[in-house]
């Protein structure tokens, strides 16, 4: 076995984190855990805190919550580091508990965008919160990212405040907000922010935090990759862009068209990355042979441009030059403009999407404002992906792997009343990688993390493994996870560093994969044999998301998986099985599902086990048709799967789906007034019809179906026969649904009590709290 080494062009760009000189307060040593109160401040010796981290979640130390990475990286760099968690925002006071901080304040909202983590997809209030002890509700705010940065600001006016995490990421230009139905400024605007972080923020605030503690003042760091600030006028020296005009017919420029890459050219996207190559070479050209078009050009004849004339003169010497990246800038429609135009909302939407690789993104900047109160919100280009050794060194910081003491129950433990559901659902798993290059239109994951994988080493993962072993009470042998954002992308990536710094696509696996990508699973593989034979192990489960269609080109990966590290159950999302829907989302077709599974059932036979799948499908998804979900019943029926617990599309901030929902366009392609129209599932009773399709064997849906069946003209799937969707008669009960699992099941009691009284702590049933789980499983024999 061969080690791994990062032959990405991207750690060049970047001072590694190593190599900062430490921080005088590094003589303070480490602290147990990050001090929440003055009393443990003075038990450590601290006068005062250098930086201190205002976070939305409870404070668990542990490399899976955001605040204990950022904490812990900036301890490692010497920094006396202070968490308040969760404060009560209706004052300034619990701002003030730990004191002035000496540098700055750090503000995130949570491991989760507040507004997702209060409100389900049908904007009604959850009653419970996974980052909160004892799973209570109401302990953030609304936008809580907003509301923290201002009273950090009522408390101490003289200090900065820096933004972060994936609430100030995903908002960090105007964005469509699916809770007030309306396009909202950026965040960096209404927060009023120093600086916002967006991304992984290991290398910003490091570099940050040196820069503060050498007396930089804040409003003159403007040149650090991944943050974002308010400015009011483009410094000189650079070349402005404007986004709508980059499409003109003229001259071709390498990177800088965003609709390079156009959905007409996806039949052929194995090549696309390719033409990077080629766009490089026709700018080449036309900077070498500024011709006319000579008279009577024929269709075989090669094509030749002409000089822009506005440009003459430019670099002086008469001759044109293409402004260099690192010193050109986008510039988006206004804020103004977006929130009353649809159209160019989508527009700037897919130009920043297409400005996200490191290796090639330009700056952004949106006005916001007219007159006095104008000003642009400048976005840099992507933080530098970290390599193996800075993961390594992420990740092997002395976390104390559990909540903070402050939140255990009577009995010192974690694991009553005041459990944290999150921290319990990673307790025993561990994070091998960031990033996702799926480029799925409904997730966060790309916008916030990157399409580049950052791995870590096997022994990297091999010692955490065995930190849990030894250290981590209540270890009963069994790993819950080896993933990360998808299970199966550990040392993935493009087979050209050349190629990967230049690619603009959105996804390296859709519509098929790319032809540049490594695919090999060899290196996960070995992980996992090594971490299943470490003594004390019993059993290494895969509970991460799992990319089918590249899994299939491993099967010897596909072997090992199902042979050693399925539970049972597996967890897949197909997401649905009709194209429309699916070329929206930008996943592949259910035929490499129907691949993934026949390697599924062979390896699980041959090992002698019975094993399921479990799919996982989205309703309501822009482009998708009431037919689509018919047709994704019949597929559910046919197969025999259930789902008991249903995914609506939920439209969070920035993503490529929700700027679909928001102006009715398809941003995969280049945008105009008459580019394509998606169809878009609005209305509650248009959203339960979906929902309602994915559970077409609940009674309760069944007189909703049946008028929908009527009225698209489907009335023959309307009967008692294996071929129909729901039967022709309402049953003589309350509908209460018996699940494939009994445990999963809400019984006709509890049902009734759900619909005729408000539930309480003491009934068996909370609001907001999940009874089903989909479990895929084929219905129970009776």
């Amino acid at each position: 076995m061969t080690a791994y080494t990062d032959v990405s062009f991207f750690p060049r760009n970047a001072k590694p984190l190593s190599s900062y000189r430490k921080y005088w307060a590094e003589r303070f040593g480490v602290a147990p855990f990050l001090p929440m109160s003055r009393e443990e401040m003075n038990q450590l010796g601290w006068d005062s805190c250098d930086i201190i981290v205002v976070t939305g979640d409870a404070y668990v130390d542990h490399p899976s919550f955001g605040m204990a990475v950022i904490g812990r990286m900036l301890e490692n760099q010497g920094f006396r580091v202070g968490i308040i968690a969760q404060p009560d925002w209706q004052s300034a006071d619990p701002f003030k508990v730990l004191g002035k901080p000496n540098l700055f304040f750090g503000v995130t909202a949570g491991n989760m965008d507040s507004m997702i983590n209060r409100y389900t997809a049908d904007r009604k209030m959850r009653s419970d919160d996974a980052y909160t002890p004892g799973d209570v509700g109401g302990k953030r705010p609304d936008r809580a990212a907003i509301v923290y940065t201002q009273r950090c600001k009522e408390a101490f006016k003289d200090v900065p405040v820096v933004l972060g995490g994936i609430e100030g990421s995903l908002r960090r230009i105007a964005h469509y907000d699916y809770w007030s139905d309306k396009v909202r400024r950026s965040i960096v605007v209404d927060s009023k922010c120093d600086l916002l972080l967006y991304g992984n923020a290991e290398r910003a605030v490091v570099e940050i935090a040196h820069r503060l503690a050498a007396k930089e003042p804040i409003h003159q760091i403007t040149d650090v990759r991944g943050t974002a600030f308010a400015r009011r006028e483009t410094p000189e020296g650079w070349f402005e862009i404007n986004s709508t005009s980059v499409d003109t017919p003229g001259r071709v420029e390498a990177h800088v068209n965003p609709y390079l890459m156009i959905s007409e050219q996806a039949l052929e996207q194995g090549q696309s990355c390719a033409r990077e190559d080629e766009a490089r070479a026709v700018a080449d050209a036309a900077n070498a042979e500024n011709a006319v078009k000579p008279p009577g050009l024929t269709s075989e004849s090669p094509l030749v441009f002409q000089r822009n004339p506005s440009l003459k003169g430019l670099g002086g010497n008469g001759k044109f030059r293409v402004p260099p990246r690192d010193r050109s800038v986008i510039r988006l429609p206004s804020y103004e403009q977006v929130k009353s135009d649809a159209v160019l909302y989508a527009h700037a939407n897919r130009v920043l999407h297409l400005e996200t690789n490191p290796g090639n993104a330009r700056a952004i900047v949106q006005a916001h404002g007219t007159g006095r109160t104008a000003r642009d919100v400048w976005i840099n280009p992507p933080p530098i992906p970290l390599t193996t050794p800075e993961m390594d060194l992420v990740f092997d910081l002395p976390y104390a792997r559990s909540p903070h003491p402050v939140y255990a129950d009577q009995n010192g433990s974690h694991d009553g009343e005041t459990k944290i559901p999150a921290w319990e659902m990673i307790r025993f798993s561990v994070n091998i990688m960031r990033g996702c290059f799926g480029g799925c239109t409904f997730c966060s994951i790309t916008e916030h993390e990157g399409r580049i994988i950052q791995s870590r080493s096997e022994d990297s993962i091999i010692r955490e493994i065995e930190d849990i072993r030894d250290r981590v009470p209540g270890f009963t042998g069994v790993i819950s996870d080896l993933g990360g954002p998808t299970a199966n992308m550990y040392r993935i990536g493009c087979k050209s560093p050349e190629i990967e710094s230049a690619c603009r696509k959105p996804s390296c696996v859709y519509p098929d994969i790319c032809q540049n990508l490594n695919t090999d699973h060899s290196s996960l593989i070995h992980m996992y044999q090594r971490a299943r034979g470490l003594k004390g192990v019993k059993k290494i489960l895969i509970s991460s998301g799992l990319r089918y269609d590249l899994a299939v080109k491993s099967p010897d990966y596909v072997r090992e998986l199902v042979t050693h590290h399925v539970g049972g159950y597996l967890k897949i999302a197909p997401e649905h099985t009709e194209m429309g829907p699916l070329s929206k989302m930008m996943k592949p077709g259910i035929g490499s599902y129907d691949k993934f599974k026949q390697l599924f059932d062979k390896f699980s036979a041959q090992a002698g086990k019975k094993q399921f799948l479990v799919p996982y499908f989205i309703a309501a998804h822009p482009g998708t048709s009431d037919e689509d979900m018919m047709n994704l019943a019949m597929w559910l029926k046919r197969n025999g799967f259930r789902a008991d617990q249903v995914q609506t599309f939920y439209p969070s901030p920035m993503a490529t789906a929700t700027a679909m929902y928001h102006s009715g366009r398809n941003p995969l392609g280049k945008v105009t007034r008459e580019s394509e129209k998606v169809d878009i599932v609005r209305g509650d009773r248009r959203r339960r019809l979906h929902k309602a399709f994915l559970r077409y064997h609940d009674p309760n849906n069944w007189p909703l179906l049946r008028d929908a069946l009527k009225a698209m003209g489907r009335a023959d799937l309307i009967g008692n026969g294996k071929k129909h969707l729901v039967p022709f008669h309402q049953p003589r009960t309350d509908g209460g649904y018996q699940a494939a699992r009994r445990k999963n099941s809400t019984g006709a009691k509890a049902a009734q009590t759900m619909r005729s009284v408000r539930p309480t702590v003491g009934s068996g049933v909370r609001q907001g709290r999940l009874l089903t789980q989909h479990t895929g499983l084929p219905p129970r024999k009776r």
